[in-house]
């Protein structure tokens, strides 16, 4: 019976331990499950999204602290053994500065994985082809991220220490700034970022296609002469021919005649209703390709890949002149006679 009783003690107590250590583990599991999850419930919404801003250098504990403060999180000490954890399994690796956009209805999991990976907030723009440096200097102080003045001023510097590919000599970086589509950090959005984003664009996608030894013309002629094809070409159809009646004029030592180029040098822009004068296109610039024969000093605006192809593959043709027609397509000619018979008979349709 004693031994009996002794074997029931022990057993109950041998019940009782694992009891107490499964309850500390489950209380343990419900603080964690409490701590880690969403402070707020349901769908995020414009209102619930809290900017948060993490200087360079701040410390883990720190963010933590700053999160639950903001009540994007319900404990900072949950937060600080999360962050010990990580660190374990990804040395040398740590939260990235920046700014975020951050809801309550994220997980801290969620949250940290954000600034673990710096999903920062981005500001989006879009420059088009065809652009020059003025319009898209007047774009980005529209939107509001610094004066024109800036942009003009930081693309006046030529920072061929970084970018060794950029043509010697150029007073500015017309044509290489490259049209395109960009994410830039919201606190990092100054003008020489904006600048080096487009330059790295260009070193990208541009810079591979020109291959020195298969054309006749330097990174900077390429360049000026795409960005005239990108001017005077509407209908993507006809990109390759007006390269060819071009790349013929500059063999031949005809003028290029491109209305483009005498727009930039005046820094105006001819419409139908208020074309070119006979004295705009007679006033002497070095952009003035009617005046001038060969290409103007440097681009005058930014081509996209398309112009920059069919410049390096201008289509073959025994065209040497073109008229716009107003509706984006052109009237091609051999000789000078068809070219003036062209242009008249759209001059005539157009008064009609």
């Amino acid at each position: 019976m004693a031994k009996g009783s002794q074997w029931v003690r022990w057993g109950f107590l041998g019940v009782v331990v694992p009891l107490a250590t499964g309850l500390a583990a489950w209380q343990g599991w419900a603080w964690w499950s409490w701590a880690t999850g969403p402070v707020a419930q349901g769908e995020p919404t414009t209102d619930q999204t809290v900017q948060i801003q993490i200087p360079p250098g701040t410390s883990g504990q720190e963010i933590g602290q700053d999160l639950e403060a903001a009540g994007l999180i319900r404990s900072a000490l949950a937060w600080k053994l999360w962050s010990r954890w990580q660190a374990r399994q990804a040395p040398g690796q740590g939260f990235q500065a920046g700014t975020y956009a951050l809801s309550p209805t994220s997980s801290m999991a969620d949250i940290a994985e954000k600034i673990w990976t710096g999903q920062v907030i981005q500001t989006s723009f879009t420059i088009p082809e065809g652009w020059n440096r003025r319009q898209m200097a007047t774009y980005f102080e529209q939107q509001g991220f610094f004066p024109a003045s800036e942009f003009l001023a930081v693309t006046e510097q030529i920072p061929r220490q970084r970018y060794p590919w950029l043509p010697e000599g150029i007073p500015h970086l017309e044509g290489f700034l490259f049209p395109d589509t960009y994410q830039i950090p919201a606190d990092g959005l100054t003008a020489t970022a904006v600048r080096d984003a487009m330059l790295k664009q260009f070193e990208a996608i541009a810079l591979p296609l020109y291959q020195p030894n298969a054309t006749e013309l330097s990174l900077l002629d390429w360049v000026t002469l795409s960005s005239i094809v990108e001017k005077e070409a509407v209908i993507p159809d006809e990109r390759g021919v007006i390269a060819g009646v071009f790349t013929n004029r500059l063999r031949q030592n005809i003028p290029l005649g491109a209305d483009p180029t005498v727009e930039y040098g005046l820094g105006i822009t001819q419409t139908p209703e208020q074309p070119l004068t006979w004295a705009q296109v007679g006033t002497p610039s070095p952009y003035n390709t009617y005046i001038n024969p060969g290409l103007p000093p440097t681009p005058i605006a930014s081509p996209g890949r398309a112009s920059l192809v069919a410049t390096l593959t201008p289509e073959a043709t025994d065209y040497l002149f073109f008229v716009a027609r107003y509706d984006g397509t052109h009237v091609f000619s051999r000789t000078l006679d068809e070219h003036e018979a062209a242009k008249n008979a759209i001059r005539e349709t157009f008064n009609n």
